[in-house]
């Protein structure tokens, strides 16, 4: 069996850097089925959705473990290649094969031979490779349909091993699910799917001459996995909705896993998506059953009536968990009053590390301010999270080199505290911004008349009857799902209630434990999306 190329100490270093930035920027960065990963001298070729560009790579990087890959072999646009630029020498260096789009060369023949002979050397040698069938990252909420650039690469790679017996090759699809992607500590989900493994014995139709159905049947493969792992819409009210559900049927406050909480949002999207569709077949086309038609459209008057009532929550500035638990006027002006002084003690004692952190704040906002302005949301926003990361590592490494210069008498105590002070001080704005949300949440219920509470939460009492008469009458999910999801979900439990729980701590040094998968590190709940042009 093929060894694999050793490792370049270019790549270990781009590995550890970015594992040190993503878990900076990202909350949480949760890896799932991480034991179907092929090891080291197994020819393979990962595949994975294509929606942060240059984030997504360096998210497989150091998703992989060093120990059972010791490589990740990265391809890129070549427009990215030969610029004296950061981002430039980092593909460079990590070892990274160029690809001509024929986007970028609209008046040339565009010929990617070369790099498909690197590509094909590099898995006979055993190495792993990545491609992102997609053919180009873009700010979307679905999945493009894959290109057939993978399967025709695999059919050259077996015809060439056809006369070896012992030649095998996979294909390992891998889902990657942002809750919000290019905003700062929000959190991701890495799945890896069960591989697709190929030999010649095993697979002669993929041998040359090939029928192009074959191609496109491995294509169409791949897209069933990665979109079976991942919130795939056709737009961003859809994703809206069905979060709502999400939320109504597995209330706040409930320990659940950040894989648990992408599989129950994406199964009301599947059902959302599929009352949609049957609801336009029905009033274009000849009549469905009569029961498939009364769901369908109770299904898609669901998703509309939800809509109204997220609409009507961010007119407010409200929860929905203040609507399902309503509180008393003096509980809530206690509650500001705790969140209120919490939020003010935190940020006093983050003072000091804020100093520090204004100017990487401050670059990160100007770079990605001007680059939004460069073209339109759905060919841009793809891009801010990696502004946001290289942006954020130079202005970083500056802070920190300054700060050591500056007391230089006592370098050797400053070159580890003022990194560790930055970490303690993010960590605490984070539940200082988190008090002081809920503060403000919190006011504005103040605000709002009895009579329009009673009416929401009736309003919400029918929502929560239909929600749970799709989730468990037609869709099977659990009908207790507090419980089951305390007992089934995995390690990375960041919902939790705002007591402790199971012996764990409030305030924990290594991530904030989130009581709602969608925060980030913002003044308001981010329930919203760019619009759909």
């Amino acid at each position: 069996m093929p060894k694999g190329t050793p490792t370049p100490w270019s790549y270990i270093f781009v590995r550890l850097l970015f594992q040190f930035v993503l878990k900076i920027f990202y909350g949480t960065i949760v890896v799932e089925n991480a034991d179907f990963i092929p090891k080291t001298g197994q020819p393979c070729i990962v595949c994975a959705n294509h929606s942060n560009s240059l984030t997504d790579a360096l998210l497989l990087v150091t998703s992989i473990p060093s120990g059972t890959r010791n490589m990740l072999r990265l391809t890129a646009k070549s427009t990215q290649f030969g610029r004296r630029t950061f981002t430039s020498w980092l593909i460079e260096s990590a070892g990274t094969v160029p690809i001509k789009r024929r986007k970028d060369f609209q008046d040339a023949n565009v010929d990617n031979t070369q790099a498909m002979d690197k590509l094909v050397e590099a898995l006979e040698a055993g190495d792993a490779i990545c491609l992102f069938p997609e053919g180009m990252s873009r700010y979307h909420p679905t999945i493009a349909p894959m290109k057939t650039g993978v399967a025709r690469l695999l059919s050259d790679v077996l015809t060439r091993n056809r006369d070896n017996p012992d030649f095998s090759i996979s294909i390992l699809t891998c889902s990657i699910t942002y809750m919000h992607r290019q905003h700062f500590r929000s959190d991701v989900l890495v799945t890896f799917n069960p591989p697709m493994t190929f030999t010649p014995k095993d697979s002669p139709e993929l041998l040359v001459p090939v029928d192009f159905s074959c191609i496109r049947d491995v294509t169409a493969q791949m897209h069933q996995l990665i979109s079976s792992r991942t919130i795939d819409a056709p737009s961003w009210d859809l994703i809206r909705s069905a979060k709502l559900a999400s939320r109504i049927y597995v209330p706040l406050g409930t320990k659940m896993s950040l894989g648990d909480y992408v599989r129950v949002t994406r199964t009301f999207v599947e059902a959302l998506k599929a009352s949609e569709d049957a609801a336009d077949k029905i009033a274009s086309g000849p009549a469905e059953p009569v029961e498939h038609t009364r769901e369908a459209l109770e299904i898609n008057t669901l998703r509309h009536d939800l809509k109204s009532y997220q609409d009507r929550l961010v007119h407010r500035g409200i929860k929905d968990d203040r609507i399902r638990q309503p509180l008393r006027r003096r509980s809530i002006i206690f509650r500001m009053f705790i969140r209120f002084t919490w939020s003010l003690c935190l940020l006093t004692i983050s003072l000091p590390g804020l100093m520090l952190w204004t100017p990487v704040f401050a670059t990160t906002f100007y770079a990605v301010h001007n680059f939004k302005k460069s073209g339109p949301i759905w060919d841009t926003w793809d891009e801010i999270a990696q502004y946001k990361l290289v942006y954020g590592l130079f202005s970083g490494l500056f802070v920190w080199g300054a700060s050591v210069l500056l007391t230089l008498p006592f370098a050797v105590v400053t070159v580890v505290l003022v990194p560790a002070l930055m970490w303690m001080t993010l960590r605490w704005l984070e539940d200082a911004v988190s008090a002081f949300r809920a503060f403000i949440a919190l006011l504005r219920l103040l605000g709002v008349g009895k009579p329009t509470l009673k009416e929401m939460r009736a309003t919400r009492n029918d929502l929560h009857s239909r929600v749970m008469n799709l989730a468990v009458g037609i869709l099977g999910l659990p009908n207790n799902p507090e419980r089951f999801f305390l007992e089934s979900g995995g390690r990375e439990k960041g919902r939790v209630r705002s007591k402790w729980e199971s012996g764990a701590k409030y305030f924990s040094v290594r991530r904030r434990r989130k009581r709602d998968w969608n925060e980030t590190l913002r003044l308001y709940d981010k329930v919203d999306y760019p619009d759909e042009q």
